[in-house]
This record gives C-alpha cells, structure tokens and sequence, in this order.
C-alpha cells in the first residue's frame, strides 16, 4: 500500500470523527455561549475543507484544510483550559474550603470532562499530518548547497 492509499485513509478515520464530535456537541447542547461555538465552527469548516480536499484535491483544499485543522490544535487546548475552568468554579462553590490538589483532582474529574477537548487536538494533528508533503500542495524546489534549484524528491511508495 503506498503513502497516499495511507494518506486518503487517515483522511476518512478524521472525518469520520468529525462528524461524531459534531454530533456529540449537538446532543449535548454544546452552542449555548461564544466559548462552546468555537469547536463547533471549526468542525463544521474542517469537514467541510476536507470533503472538499477528498472530491477536489489542489492547493487551495490542501492550505483551507491545514489552516483549518492546524487551529483545531490551539481550540483544544483552551477547551481543556474552559472545561477545568469551569469545573474549578463548580467545586469552590461546593466546597469553598477546598484548595490545592484536592481542588486539582476534584476539578479534573468534575461536570465538565476537562480531557474531552483533547479529542479536537488530536483530529488538528491528524489534519496536519495528511497534509504533510501532500502531492496537490505543489511544493515548489528548494535551493541545494551550491545555490541551484534542488531535484523534486521521488514519491514514496
């Protein structure tokens, strides 16, 4: 099997679970504030941009996609930041007494699955990954040593 039979699969596994994160944020009613929409647009851009870069693949697919799914990476960060936010509030109101670690490991585990963000930062890499040296990206010859255009490399099989 070759590197782009490889590619296109990684490329399905990704949508298929973007789809199944943005089903999951609607059952769970995951658009009430600007906070909660921000997975939700970008999984709706990104599965667009990929069903685009599957039925059309160019340039342009392959720079929308990885913008797109490169932003997936800093959106699931500051999910797990909301998330743990958000659970440290709700357990300083049960427990104003509370503080340190307990509050730590009381916090990662509360109403709000702190780690559920994370699922955002691992399609973002996968999304960068299947860009990675992507045949339609066009790469243009990067200059040797001695100053002349370097020879295109040979697909990988």
């Amino acid at each position: 099997m070759n590197i782009e039979t490889w590619r296109r699969y990684v490329l399905y596994i990704l949508l298929f679970g973007a789809v199944g994160l943005l089903a999951e944020l609607y059952l769970l009613d995951h658009y009430v504030d600007w906070r909660q929409w921000i997975p939700v647009v970008l999984l709706m851009s990104g599965t667009v941009a990929g069903v685009w870069l599957v039925l059309q693949p160019s340039r342009g697919a392959v720079r929308t996609f990885r913008i797109l799914l490169a932003a997936y990476v800093p959106a699931g960060l500051l999910g797990v930041y909301f998330h743990f936010q958000s659970n440290v509030e709700f357990e300083q109101e049960l427990h104003p007494n509370s503080g340190g670690l307990e509050l730590v490991t009381e916090s990662l585990g509360g109403a709000m699955p702190t780690l559920a963000p994370g699922a955002m930062i691992s399609l973002g890499l996968l999304g960068i990954l299947v860009c990675l040296q992507h045949p339609a990206a066009g790469r243009s010859a990067a200059p040797s040593s001695d100053g002349d255009a370097a020879e295109p490399a040979a697909p990988h099989n």
